[in-house]
C-alpha cells in the first residue's frame, strides 16, 4: 500500500500536487491575496452563490415544494461561507477592517 507522502507514481504524483495547490488549499493556508479573497471570492462570487440559492429556495417554496427542502437549499451555501470567513481569518494579510467586513458579509449572507 502506497502512502500519499511517498507517492512516486508518475500519474498520481502530479494530481496530488495539483490538489495541494488548488483553490481551496491556497485559501485555507492563507496564501490567497486578501483583495482577491475579500472582494472577488466573498463579496462577488459568494454573494452570487447566496443570492442564487435564496432565489431558487423561494421559487421552490412558491411552487409548493416542502418547506424543509426550501430551507435546506437556502442554507446550502453556509459551509462555503464559513470556509471563506475562516480563510479570511487565516490570511497573513488580514486587517481589522477586512475581518469586520467579512464577518458582516457572513451575517448578512446567512440570515437574509
Amino acid at each position: 500500500m502506497m502512502s500519499i507522502a511517498r507517492c512516486s507514481d508518475p500519474v498520481a504524483g502530479p494530481a496530488i500536487r495539483m490538489a495541494s495547490n488548488g483553490f481551496l488549499a491556497r485559501r485555507w493556508r492563507g496564501e490567497a491575496p486578501l483583495a482577491v479573497l475579500l472582494w472577488r471570492d466573498m463579496l462577488g462570487v459568494g454573494s452570487l452563490v447566496n443570492l442564487g440559492a435564496t432565489f431558487f429556495a423561494l421559487l421552490l417554496a412558491a411552487r409548493g415544494a416542502p418547506l424543509g427542502l426550501s430551507v435546506a437549499l437556502h442554507f446550502a451555501p453556509v459551509p462555503y461561507n464559513v470556509f471563506l470567513l475562516a480563510s479570511l481569518w487565516r490570511s497573513s494579510q488580514r486587517t481589522g477592517a477586512a475581518v469586520f467586513l467579512g464577518a458582516a458579509w457572513f451575517v448578512v449572507a446567512t440570515f437574509l
